[in-house]
């Protein structure tokens, strides 16, 4: 019985940990930045360092995953 109250309880402190799709949140103390890097024109930048516009356009880019690879 001791067992199955350890594993009610760790279950339920998974739960409080992740949201409905299982993604696991963070409290703001847990949080870190993260800085985005892309490559333009066939280097690396920062895109904290791009102006409005490149910042813009970036955002409106679409992501892929290649298949077979």
């Amino acid at each position: 019985m001791k067992n199955k109250v350890n594993v009610q309880t760790r279950l339920e402190s998974l739960n409080n940990l992740t949201d409905f799709q299982g993604c696991v949140l963070l409290s703001e103390a847990e949080r870190t930045r993260t800085e985005v890097w892309t490559r333009v024109m066939g280097y690396h930048r920062p895109v904290s360092a791009f102006n409005p516009g490149k910042k813009s356009e970036h955002a409106e880019r679409l992501h892929f995953k290649e298949n077979g690879i």
